[in-house]
């Protein structure tokens, strides 16, 4: 990875200090033309009451890696990006170890976007998929 990439990929985990991101200890860890990827730990914290990963907990990640791409591939300084749909069909179950979320745009549209989540685990076997839309609106002047 090159300096500019460490460089940003630095500016985003900062950003992420005191939020969901931070508690429940999602790393962005790579970042390419038209991807990033962010991984999290599964541990008993992220676990329904069953002790398999939560639902809920992959599609915080998917959106928390959605969302940050769009950040960094998108006009922040014109427009403020905000999350306006989620799905996602969760696959199979893990209990331990750790996930990754690659985001990757379906759709780069000047008003809209719209993302492709996948979470994977460390073999690589695709654990959820999600689709996230995102919305670019104007910052006032």
């Amino acid at each position: 990875m090159n300096l500019d990439k460490e460089k940003i990929l630095a500016n985003i985990r900062e950003r992420c200090k005191n939020t969901l991101m931070e508690t429940l200890e999602i790393e962005y860890t790579e970042i390419g033309e038209d991807y990033l990827i962010a991984k999290m730990p599964v541990t008993s914290k992220v676990h329904q009451p069953d002790g398999v990963l939560h639902g809920g907990a992959m599609v915080a990640l998917a959106e928390s890696v959605g969302s940050a791409a769009s950040y960094l591939f998108l006009n922040t300084e014109d427009f403020f990006i905000r999350g306006i749909e989620i799905s996602a069909n969760h696959l199979k179950s893990i209990k331990e170890g750790w996930v990754f979320a690659k985001a990757t745009f379906i759709h780069k549209g000047r008003t809209t976007q719209l993302w492709e989540i996948k979470i994977t685990d460390s073999e690589k076997n695709l654990i959820s998929i999600c689709k996230l839309t995102t919305i670019a609106l104007p910052k006032s002047k």
